[in-house]
């Protein structure tokens, strides 16, 4: 961590005002603020306008700092922390991936879909490295919520050493003169490459968030799908969760969702499974969230929101946002999905290949803000075949 602090700068109201990534720990916690009357003047709560579509080239200003590369003893395979390799002679070319619009070739602002909004999120694994990455939707003409999780070693169009999506946001940070912001903008405009248009909004949220959230809501009852035990001494990281049905505390639901595999390579799992395991306790928080006995913990949820998240959402549409989720009964409204692939490239980079017929279909099913459908030719995927 910076400093001993999160990565994630704090989401200060009057500076920038949903999950593990964090659509539902973020947005839950206004929620609970919200049902208990806690409410600041009504007039005050509004749904956030429909963003405009940019078609004009919107690209970010150029570094001006020389770019950071992996110290001596990291190497681009890493995810200990250490930095994302941008090769030097692409990173001014990374920063125009996206084509600089928000929304694909010959969509306008009256193509959108009326209160439909849509979300990156960003869940940090204690550095710079993008732990989760997800895009989420909320339909609020049918109450419905979507979320697709992006496998974070899928590849990408880009020039820099490591094409993986998981690299954008630590490259952006590390190029970038502006830090936290440059690193969401530059993991935006990949994000757009293999979905057809940039999210709405953002929302970074550091780990500790999550564990905190957890504990509040008073732990987490989930299935674990095998023994979990793993030592790593240097990263003080200590897994001991058996198989079966679990109540976890923020501690152990982290644990869990981080976990890849036992000590001497037993008991692994793929990254889609970890994924699996990540919805999984975003379901369980959103089942003790919408318990009323959480009312009574509305400071403790103001308090971890404006210390741990980060995100470009007004404060007045956040209690809008709660209020909404206050009307989605159970989570039957909340729909998980991951992002299609089609096979890995294998040693040494292991990419992920992205099945870009399938991600097109998704997309529109799930998450398209847009009234028209996003087309195959929206998209920048390198294809497997």
């Amino acid at each position: 961590m910076e400093n001993e602090k999160s990565r994630c700068e704090p989401a200060k109201i009057q500076k920038k005002s949903f999950a593990i990534g964090r659509l539902v720990s973020s947005l839950s916690a206004v929620s609970v603020f919200t049902v208990s009357g806690w409410m600041i003047a009504r007039n005050v709560i509004r749904p956030p306008e429909i963003p405009r579509v940019i078609e004009a080239a919107v690209i970010e200003p150029e570094p001006t700092v020389t770019p950071t590369l992996f110290p001596a003893d990291k190497t681009p395979e890493t995810n200990d922390g250490g930095y994302a390799y941008l090769a030097p002679d692409g990173a001014e070319e990374d920063m125009n991936v996206g084509k600089g619009t928000h929304a694909p070739e010959g969509f306008t602002s009256e193509d959108r879909k009326e209160e439909f909004y849509t979300f990156l999120i960003i869940g940090l694994d204690g550095g710079i490295n993008t732990d989760t990455i997800m895009v989420a939707s909320y339909d609020a003409v049918n109450m419905e919520a979507n979320i697709i999780s992006i496998p974070r070693d899928s590849l990408v169009d880009v020039k820099r050493g490591t094409k993986k999506i998981n690299a954008a946001y630590a490259a952006g940070t590390l190029y970038g003169e502006r830090g936290v912001d440059e690193g969401i903008a530059q993991l935006r405009r990949e994000v757009k490459t293999i979905i057809g248009f940039s999210p709405d909004f953002y929302v970074c949220v550091d780990l500790e968030a999550f564990v905190k959230i957890v504990d509040a809501v008073g732990g987490v009852d989930v299935f674990v799908p095998l023994n979990m035990k793993y030592d790593d001494p240097e990263q003080n990281l200590h897994i001991n969760i058996p198989k079966g049905e679990q109540h976890l505390d923020g501690a152990d639901a982290l644990r869990l969702a981080r976990y890849r595999k036992g000590n001497d390579d037993i008991n692994i799992i793929s990254d889609y499974d970890r994924i699996e395991n990540q919805q999984a306790v975003i379901r369980a928080i959103l089942e003790n969230l919408l318990k009323p006995s959480n009312i009574t913990k509305i400071p403790e949820f103001i308090d971890i929101f404006n210390e741990y998240v980060y995100t470009d959402i007004k404060i007045e549409n956040m209690l809008w946002f709660a209020e909404q989720l206050n009307k989605i009964k159970g989570t039957d409204a909340l729909s998980t999905y991951t992002m299609p692939t089609a096979g890995t490239s294998g040693p040494p980079m292991y990419y992920e290949y992205l099945y870009e017929y399938a991600i097109v279909e998704m997309v529109n099913e799930t998450i398209n803000p847009f009234k028209k459908d996003i087309d195959a030719k929206d998209l920048d995927i390198i294809t497997w075949y």
